[in-house]
């Protein structure tokens, strides 16, 4: 008796939907072996989450390269095909060049009449010391109130184990595959996922041949209660902008008043860029961004939206706009401007009274799905040198894009989609919200353009799990719910291929 209430309490704690009626027996059989294992699960996270795989500091990469061969050694136990595939160097600030983490390839099934599903994730996280404010040690997994807390444990490890979860679930119960599976993991995605395209483009004629679906589990939920699909984020033009004066820092008390200082013509061209209601000044900036449709308000409209939730999860008061509709637009359909900082400027508590003689504001705009990343850079440029030449400044101006990214958009009607949706309906009860991502998510586009296959973002992490930050964390319910979730998807995207394949047939032969 007391073996069948302890076995009750971990269904519910891990929100168990094992006993809804629309089960099939195999999703019945699934979702009690990840019940009744989910102990085992919490495990090896904390393992994965003990390696300091933190690929920004170079004196961690072999960390780095650690967890990649914990990953792959994972992959095999469970019979997978697994490469760790050699992507080269990387030639850091100082010059000094050490090599890339192995990027792993791995391969389960390769029956032709099943669809061919790959996963991408990395086990790279980004840095975490305990003096920066945790509360926890960042790599010791430790549970509060139904939360793991730990870094990777949202970005990206805790995801990226609830699929091999989800595939270790079919392995142990001698359940057949629905799909062939490939999993693509690196460790170099905080980073910058460096020789990752060029790795992509190499075999998108050979491990990709045969992918028909790419799904990616590497953003949250847009509240703490719903799931969500994503279907489109935003691009990313990185500037600086340089003003430089004499040869050498001055005292404000010698020269101060007689000369034109590079920090004030800079902040002046930074306070051009932008308004206090977040619009952009940069003429014709917004000259390409398509209108919202009427099919795309109707989406906002069905989204579950606490805006003092909303507000609470990212830590202020006020937001700029009062519906959700326009959050919505303003965060996901049209662009924004940011100003990250200013190098070269004095920061350190006190007072310094020195002038500068060179510094470089940094800022990024969030462009939109038809917005030409060259143009955007073009009328960055004649913008601000428009600008710097009405304040007749002797100092000289350099103003450069650093980094690029394009945004993404997905097909909602592609089949995975359909599938991810009656996944998510079996396990959480309920209909997704269909969102897109404010952020940039490169890997989307480039797996989307590269192979030219459909790509899913399916994410797994709530609103307020604080991926990056000091309590990044991870819900029990959401690491074993996400797990059933996946193993859900498996079989519903073999079903609705089945359908399509079977659809085609009766089309041709007509």
């Amino acid at each position: 008796m007391i073996f069948h209430i302890s076995l009750i309490m971990l269904f519910l704690d891990a929100g168990s939907s094992s006993f809804s009626g629309s089960l099939s027996l195999e999703e019945k059989r699934l979702f009690q072996y990840i019940d009744e294992h989910q102990d085992e699960f919490v495990q090896n996270l904390a393992e994965w989450v003990a390696v300091e795989s933190d690929s920004i500091q170079p004196q961690l990469r072999g960390e780095v390269t650690r967890m990649m061969k914990i990953a792959a050694a994972r992959l095999q136990d469970l019979g997978a095909k697994t490469t760790l595939v050699d992507i080269g160097v990387q030639q850091l600030p100082d010059g000094q060049n050490i090599s890339l983490p192995p990027v792993i390839l791995a391969k389960l099934g390769e029956d032709p009449l099943k669809p061919t599903v790959c996963f991408y994730g990395h086990v790279d996280v980004m840095p975490a010391k305990i003096e920066d404010g945790w509360k926890t040690r960042p790599y010791i997994l430790t549970e509060i109130d139904g939360n793991f807390y730990g870094r990777g444990t949202t970005d990206n490890k805790g995801p990226v184990l609830a699929w091999i979860n989800a595939l270790s679930t079919y392995i142990n119960l001698n359940i057949d595959l629905p799909v062939n599976i490939k999993f693509l993991i690196e460790g170099m995605e905080e980073s910058g996922s460096n020789g990752l395209e060029e790795l992509i483009q190499k075999e998108k004629d050979c491990f990709f041949s045969n992918v028909d679906y790419i799904v990616i589990s590497d953003n949250l939920w847009l509240t703490t209660k719903k799931p969500a699909l994503t279907y489109g984020t935003r691009g990313n033009a990185c500037f600086s902008v340089e003003v430089s004066g004499g040869e050498k820092d001055l005292h404000s008390g010698g020269v101060g008043g007689i000369i034109n200082e590079p920090m004030s013509d800079l902040i002046a061209l930074l306070d051009s860029l932008v308004n206090s209601s977040g619009c952009i000044l940069i003429p014709g900036i917004y000259d390409d961004v398509i209108p919202l449709t009427e099919e795309e308000m109707k989406q906002y409209e069905q989204i579950e939206f606490d805006l003092q939730e909303y507000k609470a999860n990212i830590g202020v008061k006020k937001i700029l706009y009062d519906t959700k509709e326009e959050i919505f637009s303003h965060l996901w359909r049209l662009p924004s401007l940011s100003i990250h900082g200013i190098e070269g400027a004095f920061y350190e508590p006190g007072i310094k009274t020195v002038i500068p003689s060179r510094v470089t504001g940094k800022f990024s705009i969030r462009q939109v799905p038809h917005m030409d990343l060259s143009k955007v850079e073009h009328q960055v440029k004649e913008y601000l040198e428009n600008v710097f030449s009405k304040r007749k400044s002797p100092n000289k101006l350099m103003v450069s894009m650093q980094m690029g990214a394009m945004p993404w958009v997905a097909n909602i009607d592609d089949p995975q989609y359909e599938a991810a949706k009656k996944a998510i309906k079996r396990v959480f009860n309920q209909d997704p919200d269909m969102i897109r991502d404010g952020s940039t998510i490169p890997i989307a586009r480039m797996f989307q353009d590269i192979t030219e296959k459909s790509v899913l973002m399916f994410p797994l992490g709530a609103a307020d799990d604080g991926e990056h930050s000091q309590k990044e964390k991870i819900s029990r319910s959401n690491y074993i719910n996400g797990t059933k979730v996946f193993a859900s998807f498996l079989l519903e995207i073999s079903k609705l291929h089945k359908e399509l394949q079977k659809a085609s047939n009766l089309k041709t032969v007509t």
